[in-house]
């Protein structure tokens, strides 16, 4: 692929965007990040808080371990963690350096603010409104669709940002086109990417996410998936791979402090299409230009298929980055377009059932089970078996099935994502 071509940019462009570092999961990430925000704007510690968040964010934040919070779960603990010791400008690391002594504040500080949390009715999946409130004062930060997309703050009332009028150029006009992504070009461009654009942050995803893997098998993290897995055969590099990637989200869901390189705004899909590569590339002695190649494909196979779904839904997202795991590791192992396209395929029409019911530790046997299915999906093909055109919601053409497991997660499930969070907050 041509290094000055349109396409070739907004690859580029779209990895720079999306392989960044969180600490912990994004959604409580989301609520400390958008609480640290309407904190800097008061100038004080508020006494009291509002946050509204849509279905999707509560769903997410239920159930997970808050990072620096000694153990605590929930909205009101990652509130309180962005209030008392966030870094607004961190972004996604905005708990990450929090200190022993602001830990010790959050408990405290429970038990004495006014903490309010209510259901935001929003069309959007992920929407965020947090209002805070002290000596006489308050200040509004309003996040939707991504995890620290502001798109209004406030003070006393008064609007003092607006995104798309007071900051023009932060508008929807400067996102890549994601439209542009597609198996037969993102292919070309992991085999002649020039590598000095994307080696940076290709080893800061190898280097993080290996790092958290090692701490969730070194340790007591939830219900030890991958170290349940890994003991049932340690010497099979698919066992490896599959116990690796859970391991590495029993640590993240069990609060680990630890960053992970995310990919399509998540923590869990991030581990899930790298570290397979990973261990793969490792057992088979490969290169590190190859390993790159391999991530690079994984990367943007699970980018492309994840964006018809969008960043929340019933859809469980690790069974996309299953797929781009196995087309990373077919990639590895010489297989050419057609081979990735029928892997994509076969392991969509495998495990597309699963569904979302929040961030917890259960997301590491998830994980096992997506790249599970990545490899049958591979390795089916290798033995000239697939599932064809007509059978579930499988069509001709990888573009198309993509296409129609997209609507399936964005649009057929939409339904069934409500019920799930009606049943998971009565």
């Amino acid at each position: 692929m041509n290094r000055e071509s349109k396409t070739y940019q907004t690859y580029v462009e779209i990895l720079r965007r999306e392989l960044i570092c969180a600490m912990g999961c994004t959604e409580p990430i989301a609520i400390a990040f958008c609480a640290a925000k309407a904190r800097s704007i008061l100038g004080t510690v508020p006494d009291r808080v509002e946050i509204r968040a849509s279905g999707n964010i509560i769903k997410n934040v239920k159930s997970v371990v808050v990072p620096n919070t000694d153990g605590r779960r929930g909205i009101q603990a990652a509130a309180a963690a962005g209030i008392l010791g966030g870094d607004e400008d961190a972004d996604l690391l905005v708990i990450a350096d929090i200190s022993r002594e602001v830990k010790d504040r959050i408990e405290p500080y429970l038990n004495s603010a006014d903490i309010r949390v209510e259901p935001l009715d929003s069309e959007r999946l992920l929407d965020v409104e947090i209002t805070v409130y002290a000596e006489g004062h308050s200040a509004k930060v309003h996040i939707q669709d991504e995890h620290t997309n502001i798109i209004s703050m406030e003070k006393d009332g008064s609007l003092i940002y607006e995104k798309g009028s007071a900051d023009p150029e932060a508008s929807d006009e400067d996102m890549p086109d994601y439209d542009l992504l597609n198996i037969a070009d993102v292919y070309d461009f992991a085999k002649t990417c020039d590598l000095s654009d994307l080696e940076d942050i290709l080893e800061n995803q190898i280097a993080c996410n290996k790092a958290i893997a090692e701490e969730g098998l070194a340790k007591d993290f939830g219900a030890n998936i991958g170290k349940v897995i890994l003991r049932s055969n340690p010497d099979s590099v698919r066992v490896r791979a599959k116990a690796i990637a859970a391991a590495g989200s029993d640590a993240r869901m069990g609060g680990c402090e630890l960053p992970v390189v995310i990919n399509s705004g998540s923590g869990n899909q991030g581990l899930t299409t790298s570290l397979p590569v990973i261990v793969y590339a490792e057992d088979m002695g490969l290169s590190r230009e190859e390993l790159y190649r391999g991530l690079l494909l994984s990367n943007l196979v699970t980018l492309h298929a994840k964006t018809g779904i969008g960043r929340l839904s019933a859809y469980c997202g690790v069974v996309i980055a299953g797929a781009g795991a196995a087309a990373g590791i077919a990639f590895l192992k010489g297989g050419d377009r057609k081979t990735i396209s029928h892997t994509i395929v076969n392991t969509l029409a495998i495990s597309s059932g699963i569904v979302c019911d929040g961030a917890k530790a259960s997301c590491a046997a998830k994980i096992a089970i997506a790249v599970e299915s990545g490899l049958m999906g591979y390795e089916m093909y290798q033995e000239g078996q697939e599932f064809i055109s007509g059978e579930g919601l499988v069509l001709k053409g990888v573009e198309n099935t993509i296409r129609n497991y997209g609507h399936l997660g964005r649009v057929a499930m939409h339904d069934t994502n409500a019920e799930i969070i009606r049943m998971m907050v009565k």
